[in-house]
Formats: structure tokens, sequence, C-alpha cells
């Protein structure tokens, strides 16, 4: 089944319902049990509330009428993987908080985001609702960049005169990320900017969406075993891919969102940048961490 513009259209306003309503009901709630999920390399990727639950079972429900119609499978970070995505010719790839340990400190950076990926792994609608700023940021292929429903073009913006660095709490543990932070540094000055600003904490998406906010500006997850999961890129590359920005694996790769053995993204990292120079310069020193 291939979807039409229309369907895009419709779909994404559906989803944009099923993220705020979402993230209104996680906006005014505190988590009251945190577990700790057997699966994840991190503490970050660990972590799970019946919040997170609670904004999933909103999601789900609002989406569930438009798998039989469009024929949608469904990837949902707190459900088993089901496979349903690797035969439906579209599915829905939902992350009902990202960012949940920022979520459970009180702190900003984390996101509801809901994508619809093609089989192809390209996708088709990014939308990501903030919480803490009540701000929603959509995309819809080859339809344009939205925030708050208004067109944007954050790469029209005036540029800073510093590169914006955001990166996990696990880029610290890199043995040598200060000669890394220090070598972004000298290439920043290479571009005729001031120097490098290291941006440390939130979640995946809160990230790649300041990047667009920020340029210049990257954020990076070297490859390694603490990779972020599919639902942690899908929105947010439709939306770079609207802005005409950056958001590749770490060689310059189109990003995996539909990868067949597993969800976990960490086999080739994810590089996103405000452009393609600044990408060029990350990945040149990337060889730095391995």
């Amino acid at each position: 089944m291939n979807l039409t513009t229309q369907d895009l259209t419709e779909l994404a306003d559906i989803a944009i319902r099923a993220a705020t309503e979402a993230g209104q009901m996680v906006a005014r709630t505190r988590p009251q049990n945190v577990e700790h999920k057997a699966s994840g390399a991190t503490l970050a990727s660990q972590v799970v509330t019946e919040i997170d639950r609670a904004a999933e079972e909103i999601i789900v429900d609002i989406l569930n009428p438009t798998l039989e119609p469009y024929e949608l499978g469904l990837l949902t970070e707190e459900t088993p993987d089901d496979g349903g995505r690797l035969t439906a010719d579209y599915f829905w790839s939902i992350d009902p908080i990202d960012g949940t340990l920022p979520f459970i400190e009180g702190n900003p950076g984390y996101s509801i985001s809901i994508a619809l990926v093609r089989r192809d792994a390209t996708p088709q609608i990014g939308v990501v609702y903030d919480p803490v700023e009540e701000t929603l940021y959509h995309a819809v292929a080859e339809g344009g960049l939205f925030r708050d429903r208004q067109p944007w073009e954050p790469l029209a913006q005036p540029r800073a005169d510093e590169l914006s660095v955001f990166v996990t709490g696990g880029f610290l543990a890199i043995e040598n990320h200060d000669e890394f932070e220090a070598a972004l540094g000298q290439a920043a000055r290479e571009m005729g900017l001031t120097g490098a600003r290291l941006e440390v904490g939130g979640g995946a998406v809160m990230k790649a969406c300041a990047v667009l906010d920020s340029a210049p500006a990257c954020f990076f997850i070297f490859p390694g075993p603490t990779g972020a999961s599919l639902w942690d890129y899908a929105a947010t590359a439709c939306l770079f891919a609207e802005a005409n920005a950056i958001a590749t694996d770490m060689s310059g790769g189109a990003l995996d969102l539909n990868r067949a053995d597993s969800t976990n993204m960490g086999h080739r990292g994810a590089l996103y940048a405000s452009e393609e120079e600044v990408a060029q310069r990350v990945r040149q020193l990337s060889n730095m961490t391995a």
C-alpha cells in the first residue's frame, strides 16, 4: 500500500493529537515507581516508570484505529517488537517518553516522539512534543517542517558564533573525550567560529531538536553497545530531512530505521548536524575515540 500525501497529512494530525495528549498527561504527573529493565547498557536506557507505560497507552489507543485501514505496523519502546514492522509497508515507531532519566529527576530534556517509517527505513512523519516548553515539532515527508503548527525554517535563522555540541552522558565516559572536545574547538575555529561549547544532558530527541534551534550545532552518539534505538531517531530524522539538515549514521550513511536483527542502533552510531561541514568535521575526528 502506498500512502498518499493526503494520507500522510491525516496520519500526522492523528500522531500530533496522540503526542500532545500523552505529553500533557506527562507534564502534570510525577512518577511514583521507578523500575529497571533488564535490557539497556546505560542507566538512561534501563529506567522506566508507570508514566512511560501510561503515555504509551494513550498514544497506542489513539493510533490503533489507523493500523487496519492503512495496513500499518506498530513498534513501541515499552512493548516487545512483534516483527510487524518488517512486513508492513509502513509502521509507527513510538517513544512514549524519550529522556525518562531527566523526567524522573525533574529536569528538562524529555519528550514524546512518534514517527511513521516506511519499510525501506525512510521516515514519512515525525512528531515531537516537549512537555516542559509545550512545544510541538512535526514534519511530513516532502511536506515541510513545522513548529507549533507554523512553517519553520530553523537554518534560515541567524547563526551563532560558537559551535554547540550536544552529547550524552556516555560521551564523558570515553577515555580521551577531553582531547576530542579540544579538537572540536579547533575545528570550530578553523570554520571561523570562536570555539565549541559542550552541552550534556537530556534525551536524544530533544538534543536533536536543539541542533536545529542552535546552528551551527551537532549531536552525535558513537558506535557501541550504548547506542540508542529506532524510536530515538525516527521522528527527528524526518524533521531533519525536511529542514535540509544532516541526520546520518556516524560514517555518513542513512540511519537504519528498520534494522532487521535488532531495534538497537549502536552498530553504526548517529550524527545530527545543522550543516554538512560540521558533520564532516565530526566524522573526521571520530577515529580519536575508536
